[in-house]
C-alpha cells in the first residue's frame, strides 16, 4: 500500500463519512466519538470499515488475549510538512533539514504526538515500526509527499523515548529496517533502533560566551586545543568500568582542561556510531550525540559547562565516509542513495566504508545541514573535518584502474571540493564566530583560504608536514640529529601558506607508534628532557596548538580506547613535571602576544641562530608594535653549553620566562637566574647579544623586559 492515506482513515463514501482502519490480529474494532462507541465491521482480512459521524475520534481495538488498546488514528491527520518544506527538500537546499526530517515531538491539530519524516525517493513503501506496533511494518505505512521523495506520518500519543525504525520496501524488492538518518537519538550499541528525543526547550546559560567567542578562535588569538576521547579519559571502575557521563565529564574533564590553560577542547566524534573500535570515525547517526554518555540535553550540559569555564568546544566531524551496517545509510531505499553505485567512487578500501555521493544535491544538503545543526542546536564552536585528503582526490589510496577520473581526466574530486566550499560558506555565513579545521595531509592549495579567493574556506588546517618532520627529528638519537636539522627548519618554508594548527593528535599514539614518551631516545631522564624540549619547541613555533589527552603528562604507554588514561603514572613527579610544563607553556602562550598574535603572519618570525653541528636552533617571535619580542633557544643534544652567545633584537634585560630544565618540570635546574642583560656585541645579525646557560636537551625562552 504505497498511498495508505488514500484508503485508510476518514473518507466520504455514498455521501456518508466512513472510517477505515487496518488492524492485524484484532478481534474487534470500534470507533469512539465523545461518549458514543460504534463498532466497525470487518471488511476483509484485517481491514475494518464503516460509517461514523464526527470529526474527532479514537480507535478502540480488542485482541484475542483480552487486551484493549485505545488510540487516535494516525490516518485521520493532515500532512505536517508544508509545500515550502517539500520544495526545499526536493531541491536539496533545506539548510534546516533537521527541523523537517527525523522525529519531532509536537502538537498537530491540537493533538500531542510525534511527527516522523524520512527521505527515501525510490522506495516502494516506507513504514514506521517500533515497540508501539510490535515492529510490524504493515501497521503504519507512511504517506509519500508528492515528488519530494519524503515519507511522513504523525503518530498521536507517541513521545520522547519511543524506539523506532523505518521499514523500507526498496526499489529492488528488499525489505530492511533502517535507523533514522536525521534521528536525534539512538539506542546504546549494539542495539540499533533510533530513539525519539525532544531537544526543544533547553535553557542555555552561555550568552556571554556566545557574544565574545569570535575573538577566541581568531587568527591572532592564542588557540590551544586539548583533544579528548570521552570514552577513555577516565572510567568508573567502581561501576563495572563504564565511561563517565556527559554530566560527570562536565564536572571533571572541563575543570581539568581549564586548569591546564587550554583554550578549547576537541572531541573525537560523538555522532552515534555502532563500533567502539572505530573511535567514532564510522558514524551512523550524524544528528545524534552518542547515548554512550547520556541523552542530548546532557551533552548540552557539557557544552554549557565548557563555555562557563571559558573553553570552546570543537567536534571531530566525519563527512568523508560511513559504515556499511545494514541499519545505516547503505543502499537505503533499495538504491545507492547516499553512496556512489560504482565502488571505484563509492567504497573506501582503507576503512571498508562507503563514500557519500557529494554530487547529489540532497546528499550534499544532508551534510551541510548537519554541520549547521551542531552549531545551532549544541552551540559548538567549530568542526574539525576528518580525512579531507581522502575526499579531495578520486585516486586517494587507489591503484591505477581502481578509480574514475573527473570530467577533465584528472584526479581531483570536483564534487567533494564544491561540497566543502558550500559547507564552509554556510557555516561561516550563519556563524562567523566559529572555526572549521581541515585534517588535510597533502599540499592541496588554499585549504584555509576563502572560497571567494578560490580556497576551500576552512579557518585552519592541521600542519601534518610539521608533525611528521619534527617527530622524525626528535625520535633520533641526539648523536645523529646534526645531520637532520632541516627536519626542523623545512616546515617554515610552507608555514605561512595556510593558517596552521600544529597537531600532536591521537593518531600519533596508536597502532604501535607508542606514546610520546616512548618515542624519545635515551634513558628515562633523557626521554623526559627530550619530550619537554619538544613541547616547548612546539608551543613557541608559529601555529596554533593541539595535544591529545594523556600526552600532557607523558603517559608511558600508547592510548587504548577501551580503557582509561594512566592516572597513576600522572601522579609520578617526572610525569607531573611535564604536566606542569604544559600548564606553564599554555600560560606563556596566552599571556605573551609575540607568541600568538602573528601565528599566521610571516612578520612574526625570524631565524636567529642555528648550528646543525651542535644541534642548536634559535629564533625570534614578534608581535605587534609595542609587544615585547621573545627569543627562543633550543639545545637538542645532551651537552651543557655555558656562556652561549646569542644575538638579540633589542638591548636591555631579557627575562628568562621559561626553561624546560627547571626542577619544577623534573630538570636539573640549570638556568640563567631569572634573566640576562645584553651587551653591545654584534651577533646573529643584531647589534646586541646575550650570554646564556643552555642546559642539555632543553629550550630556553627569553622575553624582553619592559623599558
Amino acid at each position: 500500500m504505497a498511498q495508505p492515506f488514500a484508503h485508510l482513515g476518514p473518507h466520504k463514501y455514498k455521501n456518508r463519512r466512513w472510517i477505515s482502519t487496518f488492524q492485524p490480529d484484532a478481534l474487534e474494532v470500534s470507533v469512539r466519538v465523545g461518549a458514543k462507541t460504534t463498532p466497525l465491521p470487518r471488511l476483509r482480512g484485517d481491514t475494518f470499515a464503516g460509517p461514523v459521524a464526527g470529526k474527532t475520534y479514537s480507535l478502540v481495538v480488542r485482541y484475542a488475549d483480552g487486551s484493549v488498546v485505545e488510540t487516535r488514528d494516525p490516518y485521520s491527520f493532515a500532512p505536517v510538512l508544508g509545500d515550502f518544506d517539500q520544495y526545499l527538500l526536493g531541491e536539496g537546499t533545506h539548510k534546516e533539514l533537521w527541523r523537517a526530517l527525523g522525529a519531532h515531538v509536537t502538537t498537530h491539530e491540537k493533538v500531542a504526538g510525534t511527527h516522523f519524516a524520512v527521505w527515501a525517493p525510490n522506495a516502494q513503501r516506507v513504514s514506521l515500526v517500533g515497540d508501539f506496533n510490535m515492529w510490524d511494518g504493515r501497521r503504519h505505512v507512511m504517506r509519500a509527499l508528492g515528488t519530494s521523495g519524503v515519507w511522513e506520518i504523525f503518530m498521536p500519543d507517541l513521545g520522547d523515548g519511543t524506539l523506532y525504525k523505518f521499514e523500507v520496501l526498496g526499489a529492488d524488492g528488499s525489505l530492511v529496517q533502517k535507523a533514522d538518518p536525521v534521528g536525534y537519538g539512538s539506542q546504546h550499541p549494539p542495539e540499533q533502533a533510533s530513539v525519539v528525543r525532544d531537544i526543544t526547550g533547553y535553557g542555555w546559560d552561555d550568552a556571554a560566551w556566545m557574544q565574545a567567542r569570535r575573538a577566541r578562535g581568531a587568527l591572532d588569538a592564542p588557540v590551544s586545543i586539548y583533544e579528548a576521547h570521552l570514552g577513555s579519559w577516565r572510567r568508573r571502575y567502581d561501576e563495572g568500568g563504564r565511561p563517565l557521563s556527559y554530566k560527570e565529564l562536565a564536572r571533571d574533564l572541563i575543570p581539568y582542561v581549564k586548569d591546564l590553560g587550554f583554550t578549547h577542547i576537541e572531541l573525537l566524534p560523538i555522532s552515534e556510531f555502532p563500533f567502539d573500535g572505530s573511535w567514532g570515525y564510522q558514524p551512523v547517526g550524524l544528528y545524534a550525540p552518542t547515548i554512550r554518555f547520556g541523552p542530548p540535553h546532557e551533552f548540552r550540559d557539557f557544552v554549557d559547562a565548557a563555555h562557563a569555564a571559558g573553553l570552546g568546544v570543537l567536534l571531530d566531524w566525519v563527512p568523508g565516509h560511513f559504515p556499511t551496517d545494514a541499519h545505516g545509510l547503505a543502499h537505503f531505499d533499495g538504491t545507492h542513495l547516499y553512496e556512489h553505485a560504482d565502488p571505484r567512487e563509492g567504497f573506501h578500501q582503507d576503512w571498508n566504508t562507503l563514500i557519500y555521493n557529494y554530487g547529489r544535491t540532497e546528499v550534499k544538503n544532508y551534510l551541510v545541514a548537519n554541520a549547521l545543526y551542531w552549531m545551532e542546536e549544541y552551540h559548538l564552536d567549530g568542526l574539525r573535518v576528518d580525512a579531507v585528503a581522502s575526499m579531495l582526490y578520486r585516486n586517494y589510496s587507489r591503484n591505477e584502474g581502481e578509480w574514475v577520473p573527473n570530467k577533465d581526466g584528472g584526479h581531483e574530486n570536483y564534487e567533494a571540493i564544491a561540497f566543502l566550499q558550500e559547507m564552509n560558506t554556510a557555516v561561516y555565513g550563519a556563524h562567523p564566530d566559529v572555526m572549521t579545521v581541515a585534517e588535510e595531509s597533502t599540499s592541496f592549495p588554499g585549504v584555509s583560504r576563502p572560497v571567494d579567493a578560490g580556497g576551500l574556506g576552512f579557518g585552519y588546517k592541521w600542519n601534518m608536514g610539521w608533525m611528521n618532520d619534527t617527530l622524525a627529528y626528535i625520535e633520533r638519537d641526539p648523536i645523529y640529529r646534526r645531520y637532520h636539522q632541516d627536519d626542523l627548519t623545512r616546515p617554515l618554508m610552507w608555514q605561512y601558506s595556510e593558517n596552521f594548527i600544529l597537531p600532536i593528535s591521537h593518531d600519533e599514539v596508536v597502532h604501535g607508534k607508542g606514546s610520546m614518551l616512548e618515542k624519545m631516545p635515551g634513558d628515562r631522564g633523557e626521554k623526559f628532557a627530550n619530550l619537554r624540549a619538544y613541547y616547548a619547541y612546539m608551543w613557541t613555533h608559529p601555529g596554533k596548538k593541539l595535544l591529545f589527552m594523556g600526552c600532557e603528562f607523558a603517559q608511558p604507554e600508547e592510548w587504548k580506547h577501551d580503557g582509561e588514561l594512566n592516572w597513576s603514572a600522572a601522579a609520578d613527579p617526572a610525569h607531573d613535571g611535564v604536566r606542569t610544563l604544559i600548564r606553564d607553556l599554555n600560560a606563556l602562550y596566552s599571556d605573551t602576544a609575540a607568541l600568538h598574535v602573528k601565528d599566521c603572519d610571516p612578520d612574526g618570525f625570524a631565524w636567529l641562530n642555528g648550528d646543525a653541528g651542535q644541534s642548536t636552533l634559535g629564533y625570534v617571535r614578534y608581535g605587534h608594535d609595542g609587544d615585547a619580542p621573545v627569543v627562543i633557544m633550543c639545545n637538542f643534544t645532551p651537552v651543557l653549553r655555558q656562556d652561549f652567545a646569542l644575538g638579540v633584537p633589542k638591548a636591555g634585560r631579557w627575562d628568562e620566562v621559561l626553561n624546560t630544565d627547571s626542577e619544577i618540570y623534573g630538570g636539573g635546574n640549570r638556568g640563567n637566574m631569572g634573566g640576562v642583560h645584553s651587551t653591545p656585541e654584534p651577533r646573529d645579525g643584531h647589534d646586541t647579544s646575550v650570554s646564556i646557560v643552555l642546559p642539555p636537551l632543553s629550550v630556553v625562552v627569553l622575553r624582553h623586559a619592559a623599558d
